[in-house]
């Protein structure tokens, strides 16, 4: 399902009272398998989700492996042991050419560079796709999966935002749609990473060129991106925070901390800006700390002016709590979502802690009256029911991946310009302000043999 959700559908019909949530308008998916199971590959099997987005479908009673693909041999050995029925490639190009009728689904799990000419791939290909976030590496590639949905309306998408089943997120959607808070003023959030992780290694990111290991295809790895020598500390996650793969802590984090304002507002679509400001520009590796802000043109009852900015921070940057008519305190976690409204502010952690703030009083976010139940929700589970036509709650589909990877993706890409407002316009894919950052931080030059196929 690649549309949007019937968004006012997250309220009562006409003459019911409060915050509901009615149906959530789903389109039913016919499989293209009927009675049967429904064939996934998997594409990044290990890494450092793969192997659990792997897993995680695999364990769906209608779904099954059929196919595993990966760039290092290991771990395609080691995801082999567990479906030793399913074929093999290192290349996803082969698995599209030699072995394209014998799946019907496709899990990508890959660096953070080679998304977009995989997914599209698969959708041109008349396949469903999960896609780990972010869910593009350029800005471009936004606008190219956009017109792909569009032309493959009952292929079934779905970003890596697990976390939306937490039901205090679910609330918080609700919630900011019920307008119980009133006017919408602000919105924040703000990411504990880069922070010397796992993930990051941000003292580790930098080693000489050498040979990559027997075990790793470097050509493939690199995929759309030009041919550079392999370097060390790369692999498994170093890569986040090199230009070239990875989008820092604000792309990682993006869809994690940003879904909620924008399921909570339809109206924004497309920004008009951003301004990022980080120590210095982008060169290799991604700078921080870096605070963004991100502007939206709006016009509606729901906000309290015509503007409604979103503040995006890494490593922790929080606003004052003070600013926000907040008591003194810590906040819940150091991945956080926040939206000043004129009658309150709502608080929510990534990992679903909801609060809501009034008068310098704070609620639980979920003993909010007249709130829905949440039904436990398998995020994984949810994208191969709605394959098969079952109508679950399905959190996130690309359409929606788009709205909320262009605001992270632009944050990121503004680091290169650091400290310089750049005025965005998606539909011409141009910085009309700035010249060279069109030129520079808007797309890539493919490599020969990786660029992505036209969907249509």
């Amino acid at each position: 399902m690649n549309s949007k959700f019937s968004r006012r559908d997250f309220l009562y019909t006409a003459g019911a009272a409060g915050i509901g949530m009615a149906a959530y308008g789903l389109p039913i998916i016919a499989s293209a398998q009927p009675n049967s199971k429904v064939r996934v590959l998997s594409i990044g099997v290990v890494g450092t989700i793969g192997g659990h987005d792997r897993k995680q479908v695999d364990s769906h009673p209608s779904a099954v492996i059929v196919g595993l693909c990966d760039v290092d041999a290991n771990y395609l050995s080691k995801a082999k042991e567990e479906h030793p029925d399913a074929f093999v490639c290192e290349d996803y190009r082969v698995a599209f050419t030699d072995h394209v009728d014998k799946f019907d689904a496709v899990i990508v799990a890959t660096p953070d560079h080679s998304h977009a000419t995989i997914m599209l791939t698969a959708l041109a290909n008349n396949k469903h796709v999960y896609g780990q976030k972010p869910l593009v590496h350029q800005l471009e590639e936004l606008v190219l999966i956009e017109r792909a949905i569009k032309v493959k309306p009952d292929l079934v998408t779905q970003v890596g935002n697990q976390r939306m089943v937490k039901p205090g997120r679910r609330a918080a959607v609700e919630i900011l749609r019920s307008g119980v808070l009133g006017k919408a003023i602000a919105g924040y959030a703000w990411v504990g990473s880069p922070n010397g992780t796992h993930y990051f290694n941000i003292d580790k990111i930098y080693a000489d060129p050498t040979d990559p290991p027997a075990h790793l295809n470097w050509d493939l790895w690199i995929g759309p991106n030009q041919m550079v020598p392999y370097r060390d500390h790369l692999m498994p996650r170093v890569w986040r925070s090199w230009w070239d793969y990875g989008t820092g802590g604000l792309g990682d984090w993006g869809v994690h901390v940003l879904d909620v304002i924008f399921y909570g507002y339809d109206e924004l679509n497309s920004p008009i800006s951003v301004k990022t400001h980080a120590p210095n520009p982008a060169d290799e590796f991604h700078p921080y700390p870096c605070s963004s802000i991100v502007t939206y043109a709006v016009d509606s009852d729901n906000f309290a002016s015509n503007v409604f900015p979103i503040y995006y921070n890494d490593r922790n940057q929080a606003p004052s709590r003070a600013a926000l008519g907040l008591p003194g305190g810590k906040w819940g976690g150091s991945n956080m979502t926040l939206v000043q409204c004129e009658g309150g502010v709502l608080v929510l952690s990534a990992g679903g802690k909801l609060e809501i703030w009034r008068d310098g009083k704070m609620t639980d976010g979920l003993t909010m009256p007249n709130l829905p139940e949440f039904p436990a929700l398998n995020h994984w589970h949810a994208w191969i029911d709605n394959i098969i036509g079952k109508d679950t709650e399905l959190r996130t589909p690309f359409a929606d991946g788009v709205r909320i990877t262009e605001a992270a993706l632009l944050s990121v890409k503004a680091t290169k310009y650091p400290g310089q407002e750049l005025l965005w316009d998606k539909s011409k894919l141009a910085f009309t302000n700035h010249e060279e950052a069109t030129n520079t931080i808007v797309k890539r030059n493919y490599r020969e043999g990786f660029e992505p196929p036209s969907v249509g």
